[in-house]
This record gives C-alpha cells, structure tokens and sequence, in this order.
C-alpha cells in the first residue's frame, strides 16, 4: 500500500458474529484492505455505508430487518459502494436478484480466503465477478432463455469469467430499436462510438480483458483501457459488465462455435 493506492476499504454485513469475525480476520492481514465497519442486518448495512462511504460492502443474502438483496439495491442507487454479495446459497434466484439489484459480483461463502480477497479487490477496481461454481449455469440458462448467446470465455479466474453474468439481471426488451444511418442494430446509441470503439466494445462482449484486447488489436493496454472508459461514457454503461450486455443485446458477438 502506498500513498498513490489507498487501501480498499470494506464494510462487512452478515447476521452472524461468528462469520463476520471470520472475514475480519482474512481481510485484515491484507496491507492493501482495510476493514471499516460492520453491520448485522440490511437496514442496519445502508445506515453504515451512508456513514462509513466504504469501497466494497461484502452483503449476505438472508438477515433480519431487511434482507441483503433490497440493501444491495438500496446501495446501489445511491451510489455508497460497490457491492459483493455473499451466501452459503448455490441459488440462481440469488445470483440473479443480486445482479439486478446492482450487486458488482456474487461469492459463495465456501470460497477459500485466497479468493475472497481478490473478489474484494476485483469488485473495488471497478470490475464485476461471479462465483466459478455457479458461471456455467448461468450462462446455460441465459442462452435457455434467449437472453444473449453464450459468452466464449477467457481463462483468467473469477474476474473474468463472469463478465457475462449480468446479462441474465437485465430486463428481457422488445423488438431491437432501429438506429441512425450507420448504427449498429439493437441500440441508437451505438452510432456515437469509433469504428475503433466498436471494435473494442466487440472484445469486451467476448470476455477479454483489457491485456487481451491489446494483443488482438496490437495496442497498447493504456491506450485500451482508454477505450474502455470512452465507449463507456457514451454509451451511458455503469461498469463492463453492462457493455457485455449490450454487445450481446445488439448481436456484437455471435454464438459461440
């Protein structure tokens, strides 16, 4: 931790004492997280955050009070943390509730210590993650549902991996709106970007991470990330993984092989 990368600050939200003392103990040996606070219900969570205005808030699912899928979306709209839902619940319900209340990622609480704390770190650097154990599920059931075509996705662990969850949290639409002249199909607003932009936005949709758009493309990762951040400001997107929704919504990517 240095003075230019201030640690991530965590405001830990579970009903149980036993348990959020067990991710106290994990998180604050880490030089680079720091443990704010905590809370033992949903309602007692966005009181906390309103206060605290941590980085990440690490949110069970079942509590008393408010359960942690209403304060996800609480916090979430008002724009207090990041928010990475955990629970000892294998449940599509969760995962999908979770996602379309704005949670950045969703981690069962069987998760060794090694990737809680990078799910931590994921999530405060801006990026959005699902548990390994339930992607493939997710994204069988999104292709089931004709939300989007499967995802074919980099091997790079959790962070990467789940790019394509978010799909399945957003709300299925009509027929694809017609765009201006040159546009691609399914959104208006996709006549804004670069033919570049459109190109990155493309690889996004795949799953690749900035390192690997940078060698599909042959630039440099600065000048991708650039790219990243631009396309998303005109496309009004929160975060990647919406631009993953998009891509696939607007037929960017394919199925895959």
């Amino acid at each position: 931790m240095t003075a230019t990368s201030p640690a991530v600050r965590v405001l830990l939200v579970d009903d149980q004492q036993l348990v959020r003392s067990g991710f106290r103990l994990i998180l604050s040996v880490e030089d680079d997280v720091e443990v704010v606070g905590e809370a033992p219900d949903g309602a007692a969570a966005v009181e906390a955050a309103r206060a605290l205005r941590p980085d990440v808030v690490l949110m069970d699912v079942q509590m008393p009070v408010m359960d942690g899928i209403e304060a996800t979306r609480r916090v979430a709209a008002e724009g207090l943390a990041k928010v990475l839902v955990l629970t000892t619940f294998d449940r599509d319900d969760y995962v999908f509730d979770a996602l379309a209340a704005g949670a950045s990622g969703f981690l069962l609480k069987n998760s060794d210590a090694e990737h809680l704390v990078e799910a931590v770190r994921t999530v405060a650097a801006g990026h959005a993650l699902l548990a390994p154990q339930v992607t493939r599920r997710v994204i069988a059931q999104m292709v089931a549902a004709g939300a989007a075509p499967a995802v074919p996705l980099a091997t790079e662990g959790v962070a990467t991996e789940a790019l394509a969850a978010e799909a399945l949290a957003a709300p299925a639409s009509g027929a694809p709106p017609t765009g201006p002249a040159g546009a691609p199909p399914g959104d208006p607003r996709l006549a804004l970007l670069t033919p570049r932009e459109t190109e990155v936005l493309e690889l996004v949709g795949e799953g690749l991470s900035n390192a690997e758009i940078a060698r599909r493309l042959f630039l440099g990762e600065a000048t991708v990330k650039t790219h990243v951040s631009n396309l998303l400001a005109k496309l009004q997107l929160r975060d990647r993984v919406q631009a993953v929704v998009l891509a696939h919504r607007c037929g960017l990517v394919g199925p895959a092989a």
